[in-house]
């Protein structure tokens, strides 16, 4: 059996990022039954040097667009980071779901050959496999993950079953 890079990246980006739109609204919903301000769990961290929870909430959708972008040459949409409720983080996952949803298996042919490049690593590149696999994927679940344990930290009830998402189980 073969598995290509369309089914590993984008119905699985795709898939977490609703599951984190399903997350967020736990959030917001916890929020008013305990009348925490909005801005006290989106400003919060696991640790004092780490981002916040919006801001790991727009990194996250940052890496699944910018992963597509960059093993596909499709252009990503840009976004200010000037979120600051609910709402608009859910609005921005949705946006990257709709740019996801443009991006067909087709466009990752030569994937492997494709380079990374990032403003923070001048000169230096992954090539498109180890990106993948050593970068985007790890990067990506560790800000979905962070923002899960922001909430948990906070009383959200959450589960696994919340991060997972909807998966294809049968019967």
């Amino acid at each position: 059996m073969t598995i290509s890079v369309f089914e590993v990246i984008i119905p699985q980006f795709v898939l977490s990022l609703k599951a984190l739109c399903h997350i967020l609204q736990k959030a917001e919903k916890y929020a008013e039954a305990k009348k925490i301000k909005p801005s006290v769990i989106l400003q919060s961290r696991l640790a004092l040097d780490m981002f916040p929870f919006y801001r790991q909430v727009q990194i996250a959708t940052d890496n699944a667009k910018g992963c597509a972008a960059r093993l596909t040459g499709i252009v990503a949409p840009t976004f200010e980071d000037n979120e600051q409720n609910f709402q608009e983080l859910q609005e921005r996952i949705q946006k990257t779901i709709s740019y996801l949803e443009t991006i067909k298996p087709e466009n990752f042919q030569g994937f492997e050959a494709k380079k990374a490049e990032f403003p923070w690593y001048p000169g230096k590149y992954l090539q498109g496999k180890d990106y993948l696999i050593q970068h985007a994927l790890p990067n990506y679940y560790f800000h979905v993950t962070t923002a899960y344990a922001i909430l948990r930290s906070h009383g959200v009830e959450l589960g696994k079953g919340d991060y997972l998402g909807n998966q294809n189980w049968h019967s």
